[in-house]
């Protein structure tokens, strides 16, 4: 196989993942690889890279015992735990491919899913999804044979997943390992859903490199850096991040099962990069700017002028420009004694990189985190272009409120309507068919249309406006961007989520979901006690008040089409086990319109 290209006095990269493993047992063999909390929840248990190629060496035996061959789909449906991540590793040194699942996928997606990839073989966590899984094997319309159950005593009549490496592996065994070519498929990443049916996107290694190499070019990390996995390895991001980038890299991968335990798990490890979606950065500011409130007065004006200096200094690097002697000077003395021991107490005193994607980010919760000496590096790509096309970089420049400039890997323009086209070596093959061909949907010139809309500046920077299909378009024939009109409303402490409704209609009304931590702080503050019931909060007059200045002030933000005239204040926040988000965190619009038809219709009453 040929190794890829690599610049002058470097060594090359080599072509597959399996290699990349390979390479890292010989080079790195003592370097930690993966670490995953201990059953007993006392530490971490940790492998380095070369017990990680042991240990998938044998995993791979033992699916290859299962009959699992070159080429064939597994599917896989657990938490970030360590069988899903080293069995991904394991499938591909066999040439086979995985299929992460989400967790909180219907039975008629996980139906289809099963059906498009064809796959014989699916491994779960535990006894609750088997009984989901477990109806298909019966389905002749679905190839699924076997189920392997991760969690002991859970697996009924299914094979327990320790049963994989029970037995011996044979000494020829090793040398059908590590065979898969370039342009073989890694893996295929079905889209989370937010409309219709999931599509399987397949990706290559070869694709899967050149978005890691042009990302590398991109960033500026220490070297082997640690990296926090909590969202699922069915998302895209989780994929590059928590198991291609680390392998590429050399890297630390902590497994975080439980997202509820991020924050925790943020304080322990320190680690020195970051990625959260937008809902994770914006939790993470209430909680702190609920501590902040707490501080005393005095304390609290020194925090501020901190932010106010920390502010200044990235308005500088934002325009390219080097702070003054005396800026500089007074950046690292509150960065020292102020901002550091606060960002301490969270975990994020180390960090070097932080970074953002999958939905705009808020404007104001990037300027509050600038004030921290954080600048979030707001990224956009797809699934289909193998995670990120565009990014912020301290490397190459940042623009607070873009997603960035291109990556390496691939070129971005705009279509006549201002979608966002894209093409390069890291953009998909294609569509899987339930037949196993792969349809292609770039057009002759290799351009993929998003569907994203948004704008590319004189300084070639990506500014995003909307999902295309997501547009607003009202009764008098105007645009509006719904999630622009969110954010600037989400700017209220108060309001945790918004959704912006209009089609067809003559103005805009919105659905308002409190936030469950910042309403009853701010209910604290001011005096109103409801036993911290929230929908009571919701129904409160003091905080009906303050929520209709909150969209007062934010109308006057917005021009006369974007405003909003009417809004219904909801108590129960959004989520993907409720499943008005996906599991990546992005609403899905049409479930929460079905779900409140009816408070939309009574918006709109005269």
């Amino acid at each position: 196989m040929t190794p890829a290209p690599s610049t002058a006095g470097e060594p090359a990269t080599p072509s597959t993942l399996p290699l990349i493993v390979e390479h890292n047992a010989r080079a790195h063999p003592d370097r930690p690889a993966l670490s995953w909390r201990a059953p007993d929840g006392t530490g971490w248990v940790t492998l380095d890279w070369a017990q990680v190629r042991e240990h998938t060496g044998r995993l791979a035996a033992g699916y290859a015992a299962l009959g699992v061959g070159r080429g064939d789909h597994v599917l896989l449906m657990m938490a970030d735990r360590s069988e899903h991540w080293l069995s991904d590793l394991a499938l591909v040194r066999l040439g086979a491919v995985p299929v992460s699942v989400y967790g909180t996928s219907a039975p008629e997606q996980i139906r289809h899913i099963a059906r498009n990839c064809r796959a014989a073989l699916a491994v779960v966590e535990g006894a609750a999804q088997a009984g989901v899984w477990a109806p298909l094997l019966d389905d002749t319309a679905t190839p699924l044979t076997r189920l392997v159950v991760v969690e002991p005593g859970e697996e009924g009549p299914h094979l327990p997943y320790a049963a994989l490496t029970r037995a011996p592996v044979p000494e020829s065994f090793e040398k059908s390992l590590d065979t898969a070519g370039p342009d073989d498929p890694v893996t295929v990443v079905y889209t989370s859903g937010t409309t219709g049916e999931p599509k399987g996107v397949v990706l290559t290694h070869r694709q899967v490199i050149a978005n890691a190499l042009a990302l590398d070019a991109a960033v500026e990390l220490p070297p082997h850096v640690e990296h926090i996995c909590y969202l699922p390895f069915a998302h895209i991001a989780e994929r590059m991040l928590g198991i291609y980038l680390p392998c590429h890299r050399a890297s630390h991968v902590y497994l975080c099962a439980d997202p509820t335990a991020v924050a925790a798990t943020v304080r322990e490890v320190r680690p020195r990069q970051f990625f959260g979606v937008p809902r994770i950065w914006e939790k993470l500011a209430v909680a702190v700017r609920a501590g902040l409130a707490l501080l005393a007065e005095e304390q609290r004006r020194g925090v501020e002028k901190a932010m106010e200096v920390a502010r200044e200094h990235v308005a500088f690097r934002e325009r390219g420009e080097t702070p003054p002697p005396a800026l500089e000077e007074a950046y690292a003395r509150m960065r020292e004694e102020v901002l550091q021991p606060l960002l301490a107490a969270g975990g994020l005193d180390r960090v070097t990189w932080t970074a953002s994607a999958s939905a705009p980010m808020p404007l104001d919760v990037v300027r509050f985190w600038s004030g921290l000496g954080i600048v979030i590096m707001d990224a956009w790509g797809l699934t289909e272009t193998t995670g990120v096309a565009t990014t912020n970089s301290p490397r190459t420049g940042f623009r607070l409120g873009s997603v960035g400039r291109p990556v390496s890997s691939v070129e971005v323009r705009l279509a006549e309507d201002g979608e966002l086209e894209v093409r390069g070596a890291s953009v998909f093959s294609g569509y899987l068919q339930q037949d196993g061909s792969v349809r292609s949907a770039v057009d002759d010139d290799g351009w993929l249309a998003t569907g994203d809309v948004g704008r590319i500046d004189d300084d070639g920077y990506v500014w995003l406006t909307d999902r295309k299909k997501e547009m607003i378009i009202t009764s008098t024939g105007k645009n509006v961007s719904p999630a622009l009109v969110e954010n600037t409303l989400k700017e209220h402490p108060l309001i945790g989520q918004a959704l912006v409704h209009g089609d067809n209609r003559s103005y805009l009304v919105a659905l308002l979901v409190l936030d469950p931590e910042a309403a009853p702080a701010w209910a604290a503050a001011h005096g109103v006690d409801t036993g911290g019931d929230l929908a009571a909060l919701a129904a409160h007059p003091a905080v009906r008040a303050e929520v209709d200045r909150a969209v007062a002030a934010a109308n006057t933000r917005l021009n006369r089409t974007e405003q909003v005239k009417r809004y219904r204040l909801l108590a129960r926040e959004w989520g993907p086990a409720t499943g008005e988000l996906t599991p990546s965190l992005k609403m899905r619009r049409r479930v929460i319109r079905d779900r409140h038809a009816a408070e939309l219709t009574e918006l709109y009453a005269d």
